[in-house]
């Protein structure tokens, strides 16, 4: 019975493998509820750069040191001209919660159905529980993913889309 679950297990992971996303490729569009309620439209940021990071669960430990991270680099990623959408398959409620008592100023997505973190490679899905994935791409104005990150470090992720969104923003300057 262990080898038939582990088999399976395999086999699911290698689904997900076959429908990873990678740079150059169009970002999946979507249209979600943040925490003052408002849908962002990822077609609606065109011209801009994005950067999307997918979490799994409001106010614990890696979540919250990945989230405020983001919250104390905001003004370096600005300055980039760049956006950053938080997305789980928690609540609004649960995002407008989680936003208030960090002071986050960027908006939280709510996937609660888990499709949009599913289009991007980034679900975790048990049946009866789901969750996101640690994941990340930053998109480019074209609206194609520029860079992908799998399984990031909370603490030291946004360094990482710091340095690269300059790079590749060096990159394409004369694309963009």
């Amino acid at each position: 019975m262990k080898g038939l679950m582990l088999a399976m297990l395999s086999f699911i992971l290698s689904l997900g493998q076959a429908y990873a996303l990678n740079p150059g490729d169009n970002a999946p569009d979507f249209s979600l509820m943040d925490q003052h309620q408002a849908i962002q439209t990822l077609s609606d940021y065109r011209g801009q750069w994005v950067v999307v990071y997918f979490y799994p669960k409001n106010d614990t430990p890696g979540c919250t040191t990945e989230a405020c991270s983001f919250r104390d680099n905001i003004n370096g990623i600005i300055a980039k001209q760049a956006t950053v959408f938080g997305v789980s398959v928690d609540s609004v409620e649960s995002h407008k919660n989680f936003a208030k008592t960090h002071r986050l100023p960027f908006s939280l997505l709510s996937d609660s159905d888990g499709k949009v973190a599913a289009s991007y490679n980034s679900l975790f899905n048990l049946g009866i529980m789901k969750f996101a994935r640690r994941n990340s791409f930053i998109i480019d104005p074209n609206g194609q993913i520029a860079k992908v990150y799998k399984g990031v470090d909370p603490q030291t992720h946004v360094a990482e889309v710091l340095r690269d969104l300059q790079v590749l923003q060096e990159a394409n300057k004369t694309v963009f």
